[in-house]
């Protein structure tokens, strides 16, 4: 053993077991486990600390992961996205193999998913984990820079909540004014936090029927399109769109890439389930079964569904995009007037399903951000209380999405708000595809065992590949120059705007864990705090430099408060947390 590596003797308050630290250079990494009959979690000691009981409980068994990612995949896309796809591309043909493409592409990345909670199979939060574990140094900062960037663009749904208002005023047969729409997108996100904040098992309960009828609206509409393409319907000549199915491919780059970008978001959600890791008992074993098989679903009724669109509708129809996919087929088979009906609360019921099951995931996402201690306020973040649900993460979507919805007008402003959060995390989704293999050179360096998963190089590089076409093509310029974007004003100004806002996190970093603390003689260092039903969040205090020394000594690398004990009085035997340098016995 190198001669600099040292026992330092402690026993965790709480804890009899005797707990090892694992030193490679600066980092520390510790071995924790939970109570989810998973593996052992090894992690630098600056993450989050590993829950022991889960205070959401363990309710997330193999169906809820599948429909938790087909809650999330299937919104209005499928719905509105094949007309646009198509518009892009030209032809049939290359539509479909198109959202291939986007199945291909998702599951490589779900791969890396998987793989990556086989590394920390008792911590919730996905993306907020791995980046925290893929880069622990400089300390804090990648938790900090997600996380405020987290908080700031919390406003997901959104968007999901004025399609969904739209429809319910379709479903009237009434065009509303602008505040009206506002009034009831208001109402039904605020209905969608309702649902969630009272009781956590009814709400993976709810996700599971919404998936379901979710399902089933696919289902229907795939087999209407088989029924089509027989003949049995009053549609002419189904089969004509599928004669010389390349004819019309374009041939321009922007319609390619712009196509190729909106089939990977048509598959975005494939990852919601990890969010909730820790509330899976036998987590990876249930992953690897269940999160396959909601993109699979989702993927042969994607390509089911365009079939029966481009059975039942002329192409010509379809290219002009002037209504969506869905209510042109049901038009074509079954008149105007059913199909207003059905397909609009079809459209209420799926955008409805959307809110909830991206509450459920990104609620689980913020509290691990607030559980890191890098936000302020870490009790209210990671607290279950009074409801045994993330009351204080569904309390900031709800604000947020509010705000959003109230305050811009629609248009430009509406637009843009919503691009703006989608640089940033696509910036978040390299970082953390490439941290993979940083997470694999971690292991092997400190000799941590092998995990149930591990996915393959192709489908990592695939996965960066993706990841840097996301990147790269928002700065392509559209057909019509410059000011040819969704909005008015310069087509990229979202990525700049989202590169600053990154950059503001990366500024904000420095002046909270370095400037201020040198200016006001002291040093941030993390504490553990224990809260009601098991609970357990980071803290970051200030500690005077006088006293640096002394809280060091006082408390383990995890920041929990240590006792030193010299041995057992009642065996003689003794309690010692064990410091060794990686590459050691």
């Amino acid at each position: 053993m190198d001669p600099t590596a040292s026992k330092r003797p402690f026993t965790v308050e709480g804890n009899e077991s005797s707990e090892t630290v694992i030193a490679d250079g600066n980092l520390e990494f510790v071995r924790e486990k939970g109570g989810n009959y998973a593996s052992p979690t090894y992690q630098e000691a600056s993450g989050a600390p590993v829950e022991t009981q889960s205070p959401l409980g363990y309710q997330v068994h193999t169906f809820t992961v599948v429909f938790l990612n087909v809650g999330t995949m299937v919104g209005t896309g499928v719905f509105s996205t094949p007309s646009s796809i198509f518009s892009s591309l030209g032809s049939v043909g290359l539509s479909l193999f198109y959202w291939f493409i986007g199945f291909v592409i998702s599951a490589c990345a779900q791969a890396v998913f998987l793989e990556l909670a086989s590394y920390f199979p008792s911590r919730s939060g996905g993306e907020v984990v791995y980046l925290e574990q893929a880069y622990p140094r400089p300390k804090w900062f990648f938790p900090t820079a997600f996380a405020v960037q987290s908080v700031l663009l919390s406003f997901s749904s959104s968007n999901a909540s004025i399609v969904l208002a739209e429809y319910v005023f379709r479903m009237a047969n009434r065009e509303p004014s602008a505040w009206e729409l506002k009034g009831v997108a208001v109402a039904g996100y605020t209905f969608a936090i309702i649902l969630l904040i009272f009781n956590n098992r009814f709400s993976l309960w709810f996700a599971n029927f919404i998936g379901i009828v979710k399902v089933l609206t696919l289902l229907f509409i795939s087999i209407t399109g088989l029924v089509v393409l027989g003949g049995h319907t009053k549609v002419v000549d189904p089969k004509a769109s599928f004669r010389d199915s390349f004819e019309g491919t374009t041939d321009g780059a922007y319609g390619i890439t712009n196509a190729l970008v909106k089939i990977t978001f048509a598959y975005n959600g494939y990852q919601n389930a990890f969010n909730l890791v820790n509330e899976v008992k036998d987590p990876i074993r249930t992953l690897r079964m269940s999160a396959p098989a909601s993109l699979i679903i989702v993927a042969v009724f994607y390509i089911l569904c365009n079939i029966a669109y481009f059975a039942a509708v002329p192409k010509d129809d379809l290219k002009a995009g002037k209504q969506i996919a869905a209510s042109l087929f049901f038009t074509a088979v079954f008149g105007s007037s059913n199909a207003a009906r059905g397909l609009n609360f079809l459209i209420v019921v799926s955008a409805f399903g959307n809110l909830v099951t991206n509450l459920i995931g990104q609620s689980r996402l913020i509290r691990e951000c607030g559980r890191q201690g890098v936000i302020p306020f870490p009790r209210f973040w990671a607290s279950t209380r009074p409801f045994g649900t993330p009351l204080g993460p569904y309390f900031l979507k709800w604000a947020a999405t509010i705000l959003m919805i109230l305050a811009p007008p629609a248009g430009d402003a509406f637009n843009f708000a919503v691009d703006v959060k989608t640089y940033p995390e696509a910036v978040f989704y390299f970082c953390m595809t490439s941290g993979l293999l940083l997470i694999r050179r971690q292991r092997k360096h400190i000799g941590a065992s092998k995990t149930e998963f591990r996915a393959w190089n192709v489908a990592v590089a695939v996965g960066l590949l993706s990841n840097i076409f996301l990147l790269v093509m928002p700065w392509y310029p559209p057909e019509g120059g410059m000011y040819a974007g969704d909005v008015s004003f310069w087509y990229a100004t979202y990525c700049v705007v989202g590169i600053a806002i990154i950059i503001t996190c990366a500024l904000y970093y420095y002046l909270w864990i370095h400037l201020i603390p040198r200016w006001k003689n002291y040093q941030i260092r993390q504490d553990v705090l224990v809260l009601e039903n098991g609970a357990t969040t980071h803290r970051l205090v200030k500690v005077p430099n006088e006293k640096v020394a002394e809280w060091d000594k006082e408390h383990d690398a995890v920041g929990r408060l240590r006792t030193v004990r010299t041995g057992n009085r009642e065996n003689g035997s003794s309690d010692e947390g064990l410091v060794v340098r990686a590459g050691e016995p």
